[in-house]
This record gives structure tokens, C-alpha cells and sequence, in this order.
């Protein structure tokens, strides 16, 4: 069962939120059927997602019709054969993406699959909080190596001026399934203890790669102790994740419904059946020119 486990150092100075993944990433390239290369990049960027969603907190207010509660919607555009990488997540443990072009295929780099060659460095990541109030956050910086972690620690500096330590990985098997899937995000406290600071980056540049680290059928709370080895740490909280794609008929037909009537009967002309796939689970949804005369009415 795929896991978060959200701690912090007992002085209060330093905060750790870590996710084993592989299940999530694993369903995602399987509805996907995406090729390596797009599935270490998109279950990078999941489990980011799950792991920032976790810090969302419901808000006071009105939700939408459905209820929903607070978002993160994370997009990495670097200009590279991948396309758009995308994830959403809740602060409930569930998260859902996908990429443009998931059967890319690259030569390898430095015996590694190239992400960073996937993604691109010519371009941005965004990074939208949507806590169901009346406007977003939206933060935005440039993508520097296009491999997802380092961009993500860029981001939380310039943008939410946060120091940071990112580590995500995956681990794609030959048959393109997945093997493991993690990583964690270790931020400063405001106010934290220099010291223990020092300490965490030596720490840090001594540790394994994640992969290694994940490649050891580590748990996660053992991916958590062993990150923060030597430290006195306090687990918060223990959570399950999944992936989950939240869309539906009356979803979609809402959507046929805001192309307007001109686009509607441009569709009805032009074709006997129209369909629409979710990007984000591949279902197809079918519709006939007697359900899209009835959406023209709406």
C-alpha cells in the first residue's frame, strides 16, 4: 500500500514529508501504457503533487457544486518531446496526470533515462493552490535541468521562499512497468536552528541516490528515519494515496455544454459521433447528435 508520512524535527526546525509511490505511478502507466521515459518524469511530478497536496488545509468558505476541497495543480512546459507533464492532487491523498506524448523514446544519459532531455529547459513550472477561495495562488519559475526535483527546490526558493531539499524517483522495469516509486521534501522552518541545518545538508549530500534508497524495498517511514538520521524526529501524521481520476458524464457534458451552440453544431456537422477522452484516465465518453441537439437546448 502506497504511504505518506509527514515529520518534523523535535526542535520544530525542520520538516519532512516523504511518499512511496509505486502504485500510483504504476496505475498511471498503465492507463496511460506510457513508455519510461514519461513514466519517471509524470511519477515524479505525482508524487510532488501528492506530497505538496498534503499541506493544504480545508478552507472556510463555499465550494463548488461537487464539493471539492482545496487542489494543487502542478504543470512542467520546458519545451521538450514530453510536452506538457501535468498532476493534480487533494489534500486528501488522491492525485491524477498526465503527459502529452507518452511513448517518447531518447538515448540514455550517463546510463540513466534523460527526463531532463524529455522535459526540456525552455520553458516554466506552475504551481496553482487552489484552496477554494476566491482566487488562487499561482507561483512560477523556470525550469533549470528539466529532471523535476532540482526545478521543484528552485521553485520553492524563488517562489514561496522556502529553502528546500527535493528527491523524487522512479524506477521502470524492462517490461516499462514500475518497480518503485518515491521521494520527499524536506524544508526549513522559519526561524529554524542553523546548526541542525548544517547538520541536514551534510547529512544530505552523504545519503544514497533515491533510487537506491527505493530499490532497498524501503518503507516509508524507513525512507523517512534514514533521511533524517541523527535527528530526533516526530511523526505527524500517516496517510494512504492513490491515484484517482474524478471525471464523469455530467463532468463532460458540462464541458460539450461551455463550447456553445456554434461549436456544438460545428461537431454534429462534421462527424456522426463525437468523442472525448480524459486525459487523465484515457476513458471515452460517446455522444450522439441527439444528445448534442439536447446540449445546444441547455
Amino acid at each position: 500500500m502506497d504511504k505518506l508520512i509527514k515529520a518534523i524535527t523535535a526542535d520544530g526546525s525542520i520538516r519532512i514529508t516523504a511518499a512511496v509511490t509505486t502504485g500510483v505511478v504504476g496505475d498511471a502507466q498503465k492507463m496511460h501504457h506510457s513508455f519510461p521515459i514519461a513514466t519517471a518524469a509524470l511519477g515524479r511530478v505525482l508524487t510532488a503533487a501528492l506530497i505538496m497536496g498534503s499541506d493544504l488545509k480545508t478552507q472556510a468558505g463555499i465550494y463548488a457544486d461537487d464539493d471539492r476541497g482545496p487542489s494543487i495543480t502542478m504543470q512542467f512546459k520546458g519545451g521538450g518531446p514530453l510536452g506538457i507533464v501535468m498532476a493534480v492532487a487533494d489534500s486528501n491523498g488522491t492525485v491524477k496526470g498526465y503527459t502529452s506524448n507518452p511513448d517518447v523514446v531518447l538515448p540514455s544519459k550517463n546510463g540513466k533515462l534523460d527526463v531532463g532531455g524529455g522535459v526540456g529547459t525552455d520553458g516554466y513550472v506552475s504551481v496553482v493552490k487552489d484552496l477554494r477561495l476566491k482566487e488562487p495562488y499561482t507561483g512560477i519559475s523556470p525550469i533549470q535541468t528539466g529532471e523535476i526535483a532540482e526545478d521543484l527546490a528552485y521553485y520553492f526558493a524563488k517562489s514561496e521562499q522556502t529553502p528546500s531539499a527535493v528527491s523524487l524517483g522512479v524506477l521502470v522495469d524492462t517490461d516499462c512497468s514500475v518497480k518503485r516509486a518515491g521521494g520527499f521534501i524536506i524544508q526549513v522552518m522559519p526561524g529554524g536552528d542553523e546548526l541542525a541545518v548544517k547538520r541536514l545538508e551534510k547529512s544530505i549530500e552523504s545519503l544514497p541516490s533515491i533510487t537506491e534508497l527505493l530499490s532497498a524495498e524501503a518503507s516509508c517511514e524507513d525512507l523517512v528515519r534514514t533521511v533524517m538520521l541523527g535527528f530526533d524526529i516526530k511523526i505527524l501524521s500517516e496517510s494512504d494515496i492513490q491515484y484517482h481520476c474524478d471525471c464523469s458524464l455530467a463532468r463532460v457534458e458540462r464541458a460539450l455544454i461551455s463550447l456553445g451552440k456554434d461549436e456544438l453544431e460545428r461537431l454534429i456537422e462534421e462527424q456522426d459521433e463525437t468523442e472525448v477522452t480524459c486525459s487523465f484516465c484515457d476513458k471515452v465518453y460517446k455522444f450522439g447528435e441527439k444528445e448534442l441537439r439536447s446540449f445546444i437546448k441547455k
